[in-house]
C-alpha cells in the first residue's frame, strides 16, 4: 500500500510538478476540511433535535459556523505556514495581509465584530440605515440582510425584496432601531374637520377611539420603558393616547397620537380610521374638511362685533 502511494505521489510530481511536501499539505488540509464539515453537520443535527425555536436554531447555527470556520483557518494555516506557534502570531500576520490587500473587507469584518459586541441590532429587529429600512433576517462576516419595508409601499409594509448591506455601514451612517428602547413607536393619525363642525365633539370621539384601541399598549410600554431606562436615557411623561388640536387653512386639525407595535402601524391605523368613518357618518354636525373654493360674506356670516363690513 505504501509503495502504491509513493508511486502515485511520484506520478503527481512528474506530471503536475507538485512536490511531495505540497501534496502532504494538501492531503492534511483536505482531511481537516472533511472532519470539520462532518462535525458541523452532526452539530446541526443535534441542535435541530434539541430545540424547535427558530431564533435559537439560527443563533446556534451561526455560532457553530463561526467557531468551526475559525478552527479550520487556524489549523490549515499551521499546516501551510510553519512557525505559527500561537493563535496570536497567525492572526497578526493574517490581519496584516488583509489590511494591505482588502481594506474594504477589513472594515466589514470590523463592522461584524462591532455588531456582535455592541449589538446595535439583532436578527428580528426592524432597523433603518443609509435610507434602507427593513427587518434583519441574517448577519454574516461581510454583510447583513434586511427584508425591505417602505420604499414604494406605504406604512412600513414589506416590499418583498431582500437587501444585502455591507457591515461597514454601521461606522458610516446613523442607525435607527425600531425594536429597541421600549419596543413601541408613536404613530399619528391626522383628522381634518371643517371650521363649521363641532370640533369639540369630534375631539371627544377621537379620544375615545384612541383609548379603545391603544390604551392597553400603554401599560405594556410602561413596563418596557422601566427596563429600557436602566440602559438608556429614556423617559416620557405621558404614554396614554392623546388628541392634539391645531388650525390649518382648510379647517381644524385633530391629531391622534398613540403607541403601537412597529409592525402593526398600518393595521392599527386602518382599524381606527374605520371607526372614525362610522362615528362621523352618524354625526350631522361634523364634516371632514378638504380643499374647496368658498365665497364668504363677512357681513352676513361673520360675528356681529368682529368689525365685518
Amino acid at each position: 500500500m505504501e509503495q502504491l502511494l509513493d508511486q502515485i505521489s511520484q506520478w503527481i510530481h512528474d506530471t503536475m510538478f507538485i512536490t511531495k511536501d505540497v501534496q502532504d499539505n494538501l492531503m492534511k488540509s483536505l482531511i481537516v476540511l472533511i472532519v470539520f464539515i462532518i462535525i458541523r453537520y452532526v452539530s446541526y443535527f443535534i441542535m435541530l433535535r434539541q430545540t424547535k425555536d427558530v431564533k435559537k436554531r439560527y443563533r446556534w447555527r451561526k455560532g457553530i459556523t463561526y467557531v468551526i470556520t475559525f478552527i479550520i483557518i487556524f489549523l490549515i494555516g499551521r499546516i501551510w505556514f510553519q512557525g505559527f506557534g500561537s493563535i496570536a502570531t497567525f492572526m497578526g500576520i493574517f490581519a496584516a495581509g488583509i489590511a494591505i490587500a482588502l481594506q474594504d473587507l477589513l472594515v466589514n469584518i470590523a463592522g461584524w465584530l462591532f455588531i456582535l459586541w455592541r449589538r446595535p441590532f439583532e436578527v428580528g429587529d426592524r432597523i433603518e440605515i443609509n435610507n434602507n429600512a427593513g427587518d434583519v433576517i441574517d448577519t454574516r462576516l461581510f454583510m447583513f440582510s434586511l427584508m425591505e419595508i417602505g420604499n414604494w409601499v406605504e406604512a412600513d409594509q414589506s416590499t418583498g425584496r431582500i437587501l444585502h448591506l455591507p457591515n461597514g455601514l454601521v461606522f458610516k451612517h446613523s442607525l435607527a432601531n425600531y425594536s429597541r428602547g421600549f419596543n413601541h413607536i408613536w404613530n399619528e393619525i391626522a383628522v381634518l374637520v371643517t371650521f363649521e363642525s363641532n370640533w369639540e365633539k369630534a375631539k371627544d370621539i377621537l379620544s375615545k377611539l384612541a383609548t379603545k384601541h391603544a390604551e392597553h399598549l400603554s401599560k405594556d410600554a410602561e413596563k418596557r420603558l422601566k427596563q429600557a431606562a436602566k440602559r438608556y436615557m429614556i423617559f416620557y411623561n405621558k404614554l396614554t393616547p392623546i388628541v392634539w388640536t391645531s388650525v390649518q387653512d382648510s379647517g381644524v386639525l385633530l391629531t391622534i397620537r398613540y403607541l403601537c407595535d412597529p409592525r402593526k402601524r398600518r393595521s392599527t391605523s386602518q382599524v381606527i380610521w374605520e371607526d372614525i368613518l362610522r362615528q362621523f357618518a352618524n354625526c350631522n354636525d361634523i364634516d371632514f374638511a378638504y380643499p374647496t373654493t368658498r365665497f364668504y360674506n363677512n357681513k352676513n356670516e361673520g360675528k356681529s362685533k368682529a368689525g365685518g363690513q
